[in-house]
């Protein structure tokens, strides 16, 4: 007879019994991921609960069997009722093909089904990415600059050289897995004898067993410390980009290589300069004279103060070209240009003098002012041409 202490498997699932293929097949990888065995080495509740879920959702993924269970319960698919059988049509299968199906091949890093794949970290593998900021001004990030980078990171333990055992002492070869890191796990279904590859609960894919710990580092091999990084800034870069160095990253393992350092740029905004790609842009204001009359004008720029040339009768919003004094291109030749947009200011608070000196300016030019009344008015107002007669 069919165990009368199983629950039903729509309840295993957490799905109703008219639930799509897509409810099914949602709420097993959500639970098949929480209760994997690699995410709770040892734990026997997870493991059955594990087996529970797999056997759940094979009988009602099948259409078929989803049937005879719908209509007979467990006697539908029990083996002892003609639903398969070790030997029978189903035969051995692995547990790979079916997470491979669902997520591209592998059960990411939850410990892998089948044949060699898995979480097992015997091998050599890079050590973690560590990552840090960096604040340049401008300039800095414009021509490019040497910088110290203090970072946290994870390297050999000096005590032990990174073994992870007390020195005078060595690990031993797991004699659950040999040192492979995974054991593999046979299982009588529905289907017939299910093979899972998993990782090992008694080393915990390590591969050895370590008897007597580093006391400097507690077994793991590395110790977490703070160190200064020098950094080359190439030039050009800009805001948001990120300058990669290799090799300085945490420790790898089992003797593989250290991680990488990725170092992200913050360029502090300029006072006056405001860059966008590789040119830099400029508001400059001058007065009505300099713009009426032309003038040399000092403007700031990433060489410093230079020189620019305002020629005579420049209207306000004219923008001047600079050419070639913008930011480097970045792994590249050459330089973007600067653009200085001239605003021209219009004096306030003319004293007397000075306003009879622009009327006879305007007479000159064959204009009149408008008629404003009081002379502060007639300060405010615009110039007109006269009519000819």
């Amino acid at each position: 007879m069919a165990d009368q202490k199983k629950r039903d498997y729509y309840e295993v699932l957490g799905v109703k019994k008219g639930a799509s293929d897509d409810e099914l097949k949602k709420a097993y990888r959500k639970l098949a991921k929480q209760n994997h065995p690699d995410l709770h080495p040892g734990d026997k509740e997870a493991e059955a609960r594990f087996k529970e879920i797999n056997e759940a959702y094979e009988v009602l993924s099948d259409k078929e069997k989803r049937a005879k269970y719908d209509q007979f319960g467990f006697a539908g698919v029990d083996p002892n009722f003609g639903a398969g059988g070790p030997g029978g049509g189903f035969g051995g299968f692995d547990m790979g093909d079916i997470f491979g199906s669902f997520f591209g091949g592998g059960f990411g890093g939850f410990g892998g089904f089948g044949g060699g794949g898995g979480s097992a970290r015997t091998g050599p593998a890079k050590g973690s990415t560590v990552r840090a900021g960096l604040t340049l001004t401008l300039e800095e990030a414009a021509f490019g600059c040497e910088k110290d980078v203090t970072i946290s990171h994870v390297e050999g333990c000096d005590v032990c050289g990174g073994t992870g055992c007390e020195p005078g002492t060595t690990a031993e070869v797991c004699p659950e897995c040999h040192g492979s890191g995974q054991v593999r796990v046979q299982q009588r279904t529905v289907f017939g004898t299910m093979s899972t590859s998993t990782v090992c609960p008694n080393c915990r894919g390590e591969g050895k067993i370590i008897h007597q710990k580093c006391k400097a580092c507690g077994g793991s091999g590395g110790v977490r410390r703070q160190k200064k990084v020098h950094v080359k800034v190439p030039a050009g870069i800009d805001n948001g980009q990120a300058i990669s160095v290799r090799g300085q990253g945490d420790m790898g393992r089992n003797g593989g290589p250290a991680g990488d350092l990725i170092v992200a740029i913050t360029v502090s905004p300029h006072p006056r300069l405001r860059r966008e790609g590789t040119h830099i842009y400029l508001d400059q204001t001058v007065s009505i004279l300099q713009a009426t009359l032309g003038s040399e004008i000092e403007i700031p720029s990433l060489d410093g103060k230079i020189k620019c040339k305002v020629e005579p009768g420049t209207q306000p919003g004219t923008t001047l070209r600079l050419r070639g004094k913008g930011v480097p291109v970045l792994n590249g030749r050459g330089r973007g240009d600067q653009y200085v947009s001239i605003r021209v200011e219009i004096p306030r608070n003319l004293n007397e003098e000075q306003r009879q000196a622009l009327r006879k300016f305007a007479e000159t030019m064959g204009e009149i002012p408008s008629s404003g009344g009081h002379e502060e008015g007639a300060e405010r107002s615009i110039f007109h041409k006269k009519k000819k007669k």
